[in-house]
Order: C-alpha cells, then structure tokens, then sequence
C-alpha cells in the first residue's frame, strides 16, 4: 500500500479524475454517513459535496489529507491535523480515516492507520488522538483493537454529535541487541531491572544500539560494559523480538536482535560496573537454570526464552578464547 498527500490542482481544486475516485470512496460507506450526517443523502454522495467537504477539511493550516492506494485503487484515505483548535490539546489528531467498503477486512484500515502513526511518530509526536461517533460502536471496536483509549466524552465542534475522544501513546523506535550466555549445566545468566511503570523483570546483557552499530557489535559491547566478560563472542542469532516498554519516562518500542554463546558460570566483575549497572537500572543477576525459565516466577524478556533455548538446534556456539563447540 502506497500512501501519498492529497496535492491540489493548479485552480486549487481536486482534478477531475481523483474527485471521482474520493466520491466513489465516499459513497462506498453508506452506513458511516447515515450513522454521521455529514451528506444530506447517504445515497447520494455527490462529487460537489466531497470537494466541498474536503476544500473545508483542508482550508485548515495543520491539516493534511491522505491517500492510500494498493495497486493503483485508491483504497482509504486520512485526514489528519498536526495541532487541534484547542491550544490545551498536545496532540495531533485523526480527524478521519476512512477505507473501501469493498475492501473492508483486507487489513487495509490498520495499515493505513499504522502509516498514520508513523508520519505522527516521525515528526516527533508522541501521541495522536480521535474521536468516535457514540453511535458507533464498531469504528470504537477497531480503534480500541490498535491500542487506543478512551479519555474524554464530549461534543464535536462541528455537528454537536457525542463522541468518544480516544488516544494512543506513541512509543519512540530503538534497536537493541542482547546475548543469551549458556553456562555448561545450560543455565542461562540475567540481569534483575526494576521500574515503576514495567515493575521487575530480567533480561539478557545487552542494550540499545550506538549510531553506526550493528547488532551483533552492540551486542559484544554491550556484553563486556555489564559483565567485564571479554573472552565471550556473541554466537548465532536466537531470535529477535519486539516490545514496548518505559525508559527515562518515554515510552519506547524496542526492537531486538538476541545472540547465544557458551560461557563459564561466573560473576560479573570490572571496575566500572557499578556505574554502567546504575545507568541501566540494573538491580541484582543470576543464573537461571532450564527449569526456573519454563516456569519462571517473575517476569523474564523475552517472555519465551525458555522454549526459544530449549528448541535451539545444532550450530557452531562460540566458547571463551574462541574455541568452538557444537549447541546441545
């Protein structure tokens, strides 16, 4: 799916063709314009009442009309505003994203929706809101389904109609990268971290990545700056992951490439430790045996890491001073 801005002809208005195209997308959703009363006649969507609509839609300054297209179609479309009217409102809004009735359940409103977010999250935004008719429980139904909340119930500015004003966090990107080190008895070793917000878990060594970093470089330096192990390679790549979490009071969405190798069971040790485990929060370690991580009593990231270690298969595992030895 390709999504492109809305770009006025020469005159100022929308081209012939496209008009048709977005009357066409109007009509299309009978039943959003019977429930809304944006047209007179739900029926009988009109190409003058869709330019209409559309030129006061984009008369606004932060305004912003999108299109989608998937194979040329034109498929949905949004119409987002950078700033709201109100100047106690932080965030962008979606003022409206609307896909082919034809093409309903082709996944193609949530990655419109998606695309939305990530022009938002691009700019710096780290929330978006909307607003849901209440006599529309099925849009409220998808824009819970993509992780918005409803914060407020008031009346729109425009046709006084209820509505449901929701919003979604939007988590800032960071690539990290981690090392599974398995000790001989295939205890695997953790990090303790503690949050308010994410509460306790444990994780891996490793962290986010520098400029110019690829994952399995961070991965090693971030192996040596927690653990002072620098005997230990990262081996074969285990898995990657995403998730979202809380750093430093942001919200983030981290996506993470996860290495294993073999090492000795041992403690941490270096003379910088202590700084680098308070930077990162880091709280306690141990190493955790097959069984704990099957049924592991706190929260262990990845949650799978058990399964992911116990179906891992024969490949070449890198062990301390570079020896290698064949993955059980």
């Amino acid at each position: 799916m390709i999504i492109e801005p809305l770009v006025p002809g020469s005159d100022g208005g929308i081209p012939g063709p496209l008009l048709a195209e977005l009357t066409a997308l109007y009509a299309s959703n009978r039943d959003f314009h019977a429930l809304s009363g944006d047209f007179p006649d739900p029926d009988d969507v009109r190409a003058e009442q869709v330019a209409a609509a559309l030129a006061e839609d984009m008369a606004h300054p932060d305004a912003e009309v999108l299109l989608a297209r998937s194979e040329g179609r034109l498929v949905g479309m949004a119409i987002t505003l950078a700033r709201h009217p109100d100047p106690a409102d932080p965030d962008p809004w979606i003022g409206l994203l609307m896909v082919d009735a034809g093409t309903h359940r082709r996944g193609y409103g949530r990655r419109l929706a998606a695309a939305v977010e990530d022009r938002f999250r691009a700019a710096g935004r780290t929330a978006v809101r909307l607003a849901v008719l209440e006599n529309n429980p099925g849009a409220l139904a998808f824009w819970a389904s993509l992780g918005y909340e409803v914060i407020d119930h008031r009346r729109d500015r425009q046709l006084d109609r209820p509505c449901a004003v929701l919003r979604k966090r939007l988590p800032t990107p960071r690539r990290a990268a981690r090392v599974a080190v398995v000790d001989p008895d295939g205890a695997v070793f953790l990090f303790r971290y503690e949050n308010a917000e994410d509460g306790v878990y444990w994780a891996l060594p490793g962290g986010g990545l520098e400029a110019g970093e690829s994952p399995r470089e961070g991965a090693l330096r971030e192996l040596r700056e927690e653990t002072g192990w620098t005997d230990l390679e990262p081996g074969p790549l285990l898995c990657t992951w995403e998730h979202d979490f809380t750093r430093a009071g942001t919200l983030v969405r981290q996506h993470e490439h996860v290495y294993v190798t073999r090492g000795p069971r041992r403690e941490p040790g270096g003379a910088d430790l202590a700084a680098a485990h308070a930077a990162d929060l880091i709280l306690d370690w141990r190493w955790w045996s097959r069984a704990e991580l099957a049924a592991p009593a706190e929260q262990v990231w990845p949650p799978d890491l058990g399964r992911l270690l116990a179906e891992f298969g024969e490949c070449d595992m890198p062990r301390p001073n570079g020896a290698v030895e064949k993955g059980n």
